[in-house]
């Protein structure tokens, strides 16, 4: 293959990589006119600028994807699945390049970026199953001489709208499942870290998929728009905020299309009284700032019970200076900048209402000195104590590296406060009393449940999803209701009569 900038761009102007579309297996030039940068966000520098597509350049690719299904859902699952264990294998071999992809436009140290593409990678390994997992089901003799048996197919063009917080992982999430069951695939990825986007079409090239089978068309809000009203377009995968979930939903089922759109998050890790304190403030610590809290599933409210609170708050705030914040070119960084300097300030901003609003702000991520001395968008780990449901802090999910402590007298309270909070994506328990534990997982309203473990995301084996604001469709992301998903069952009913007992019968069918 040709170097890593040759792969993941193909022109070079006013001094700028730019960063292209991929449409019917190449790289092609925007047309648009419209261009939006793409930053280093250690830096605070403008490294790169990716091509916003118009509606034709959605259409284009729409078009591709539409050509390449009748001959890719006619190819053989011994075939797809030959193909799905070289994109797994190529993925696995260049996680390297993809990960630098993700700290040079996301800013996530390495150790965060190969983390992120090994999850990924999972997903491409449980698509490899596709044999069994497309496997129907078959009734013999359910009437005198019929058969029944139900099949999955394909729905056609399907098409994922991806978050900037995990540009390889959340495609992978998608794209495995949806060609694997022998759909095509039209790639949005965020605007913001938009070359992993095409590192990965190309190692799929090379891979074997066909031409126009994965797509990617880079772009904004007009290039969403179009793959929600696009006639031919019929399952939409999404990522993102709540109010953008919502949108996405209400649009793409009013243009008739199966939509699964993930929203925001808001996870409660309660703290019973007889948990191993330290290693509840391990986990909080690590689940709230990995990725500098730029994660869906990262822990944003510790909620303490009774009489720990103190001990445990105590516990956490011990731990923050030890937290190493810097650039991903420095081995020994933990933490990162944030992705952009418009999101670092609105998650700073928090820290100002809160204490207003009665919060006790016990570290504070502005005193670190990449906040005020570095052009990136760095901010230190943050940690607010005292927080109550009415604040503001509270009621929005901050996404950064922003620890809230809420303190409740009981279980009960504590339970409560995680069943009336709008968003129920994830949530985690940390206790010795295996009864506790059992009761939590039954009653907490939430999609993915952690019993010490704070950030309970499913292997590739289950299905992502959360609950409430947290999800708008019916079907999890990837997983077994992955393949449901992108797939649909019909269902055959047989009869191979012996000649001569044919006959004409008006009666509606009986099963006897």
């Amino acid at each position: 293959m040709t170097g890593l900038a040759e792969r993941t761009h193909s022109s070079d102007i006013a001094g700028l990589a730019s960063i292209n579309h991929w449409i019917g297996g190449r790289l092609v030039e925007g047309v648009s006119g419209r261009y939006g940068p793409v930053y280093d966000p250690a830096t605070g520098r403008q490294a790169k600028r990716v091509d916003l597509a118009s509606v034709d350049e959605v259409g284009a690719a729409v078009a591709a994807a539409a050509d390449a299904f009748s001959e890719w859902r006619a190819t053989s699952i011994s075939r797809r699945t030959e193909i799905m264990f070289r994109i797994r294998n190529l993925v696995d071999a260049h996680r390297q390049e993809l990960a630098a992809l993700l700290t040079a436009e996301h800013g996530k140290v390495p150790s965060d970026a190969l983390g992120e593409v090994a999850r990924g990678v999972e997903n491409l390994e449980f698509a490899c199953g596709i044999p069994h997992l497309l496997k129907g089901g078959y009734s013999e003799q359910a009437s005198t001489g019929v058969d029944v048996y139900q099949i999955r197919q394909p729905l056609g063009v399907a098409a994922g709208i991806t978050p900037f917080n995990f540009p390889a992982m959340v495609p992978m999430w998608m794209f495995a499942n949806a060609i694997a069951c022998g759909n095509t695939f039209v790639l949005k990825p965020s605007e913001k870290d938009p070359s992993a986007s095409i590192l990965m079409a190309q190692l799929l090239a090379e891979a074997g998929l066909p031409d126009g089978v994965f797509n990617v068309v880079q772009g904004d809000k007009v290039a969403v728009d179009a793959i929600l009203e696009h006639p031919q377009v019929k399952a939409v995968s999404f990522v993102g905020s709540t109010p953008i979930a919502r949108y996405i939903y209400e649009t793409g089922t009013r243009n008739g299309k199966r939509v699964q759109a993930l929203g925001g998050a808001k996870n409660h890790m309660v703290v019973l009284p007889d948990a191993d304190v330290e290693m509840a403030a391990d986990a909080a610590v690590s689940a709230a700032y990995g990725s500098a809290g730029e994660r869906c599933m990262a822990v944003s409210v510790v909620v303490a019970v009774g009489d720990v609170a103190d001990t445990l708050v105590e516990a956490i705030g011990a731990r923050l200076p030890g937290i190493t914040v810097g650039p991903g070119s420095e081995p020994s960084a933990q933490m990162g900048p944030l992705v952009t300097r418009e999101h670092r300030d609105k998650v700073a901003s928090y820290l100002d209402r809160s204490t207003e609003q009665g919060a006790e702000l016990v570290a504070d991520g502005r005193d670190h000195e990449l906040y005020a001395e570095a052009d990136g968008f760095f901010l230190g780990a943050s940690l607010l104590d005292h927080v109550t449901p009415e604040m503001d802090s509270y009621q929005n999910e901050i996404f950064g590296p922003v620890l809230e402590v809420v303190r409740v007298p009981t279980y009960d309270a504590a339970v409560r406060l995680v069943n009336e909070n709008p968003y129920g994506n994830g949530t985690a328990i940390f206790t010795r009393d295996g009864g506790a534990a059992r009761q939590f997982q039954f009653e907490v309203q939430a999609g993915m449940v952690g019993i010490n473990v704070p950030i309970p995301v499913p292997v590739a084996y289950y299905s992502f999803g959360g609950w409430k604001q947290s999800l708008f469709g019916d079907l999890h992301m990837y997983g077994p209701e992955g393949v449901q998903f992108y797939t649909r069952a019909k269902v055959v009913t047989s009869r191979w009569p012996d000649p001569g007992t044919s006959r004409v019968d008006l009666g509606f069918p009986r099963t006897r």
